[in-house]
């Protein structure tokens, strides 16, 4: 870990959550590299980037590198009633960044996918407040939920291309926007006013619910406001309600998703570094039975925090010749590492490794310098 940030590195990051989900029951799942690439076209809209790497295989199928986990998660799940599968992985995917370059991107998550009851959706909600307490105490858990969404959405009853904007202009806060759209289309001064504060709306948990009771308008949407008051409860249950808060700007397709989302982040990196939901949607369109939800942590990302020393191939550089007795480099070795030091033991020069300190141990052992 870093001596100025203590943000663990993405290789002890994976170490440490995995082991976070396995004392939580969840089971490891396993992938292949590759997928038929017909298996992502169909669901392309649902993957977070459309551009997917192809191959032909010798047999002439058309073959993808995975761009996505969750997709052969549920392509795999079998429902059974009052059962749920619960995994977790640790996993490559290979996806289009900034410019069309491609990609190779570490992530760590879990899906929980069955017949799902409050307390699983809560669980899940629970293990990512716990997985950023893992990465870094300053951090933020931000909720928001596409029912209520939805079911505002539903109550204004516009077209399905003005919903669509709508979630753009939320998703941005964007009130000027949104007031645009309203005034284009005939949607009620009551109802653009609900929209610009839903829009508007920051607050941690237990304050943002008043908020959501005065702008609730259905059945739905109060379903939607039970269930975060619900998690408030359980994750004050568990200490973890702090810097939790309620952001409708966290907006995902409806046609996937359709309950809490939500969105991980931590100080002094500006994009989230974990993100999930609930997307019993998509089950329905893979023809799956049952309720999912899950997140991922993108490891990566915690590069940015390391300090410089943490990106050394070690603390320690131990350097030996051929006159050097293989007990005494064993003996400064054990010493170091019994110090929490990562060390390199390399015979003749440093080549350049890149230590923070030296042990020269050629001729007749030298001078210890680290």
């Amino acid at each position: 870990m870093s001596p100025e940030n203590n943000v663990p590195s993405p290789e002890a990051a994976a170490r440490s959550l995995c082991a976070l989900y396995k004392q939580y029951g969840y089971r490891h799942f396993r992938m292949s590299k590759f997928e038929e690439y017909d298996f992502y076209a169909r669901n392309k809209s649902f993957l977070v980037s459309g551009n997917i790497i192809t191959f032909t295989e010798p047999g002439g199928r058309l073959m993808a590198l995975k761009p996505d986990v969750t997709l052969s998660i549920v392509k795999n799940a079998r429902y059974a009633p009052g059962v749920s599968q619960k995994v977790y992985y640790n996993e490559k995917v290979y996806r289009a960044e900034n410019g069309g370059e491609f990609r190779e991107i570490n992530q760590t998550g879990l899906e929980c996918v069955g017949d799902l009851g409050f307390y699983d959706i809560a669980e899940v909600v629970t293990l990512a407040a716990k997985s950023l307490d893992l990465v870094s105490a300053d951090r933020i858990l931000d909720l928001s939920h596409m029912g209520f969404i939805g079911g505002l959405l539903a109550h204004i009853g516009a077209p399905e291309a003005v919903n669509a904007a709508l979630l753009t202009a939320i998703a941005e806060k964007n009130a000027p926007y949104i007031e645009l759209i309203c005034a284009e289309n005939g949607i009620s001064e009551e109802n653009k006013n609900r929209l610009t504060a839903l829009a508007g709306l920051y607050l941690p948990l237990r304050d943002a619910l008043d908020a959501l009771d005065s702008l609730s308008v259905s059945a739905e949407t109060d379903a939607a406001v039970a269930q975060l008051r619900g998690l408030l409860a359980v994750l004050e249950q568990s200490g973890l309600e702090k810097n939790v808060n309620v952001d409708f700007s966290i907006v995902n397709d409806m046609n996937y998703y359709n309950g809490v989302i939500f969105r991980g982040y931590i100080n002094g990196i500006p994009q989230g570094v974990l993100a999930g939901g609930s997307y019993d949607s998509l089950l329905a369109k893979m023809d799956r039975r049952g309720r999912a939800i899950g997140f991922a942590v993108y490891l990566d990302l915690l590069e940015q925090l390391r300090a410089p020393a943490d990106r050394r191939d070690a603390d320690a550089l131990i350097l030996y010749d051929d006159g050097t007795p293989v007990s005494q480099i064993v003996e400064k070795r054990d010493a170091l590492i019994a110090e929490g030091r990562r060390v390199r033991v390399q015979r003749g020069s440093d080549g350049g490794v890149n230590a923070a300190g030296t042990v020269d141990l050629r001729g007749k052992g030298g001078a210890a310098d680290a």
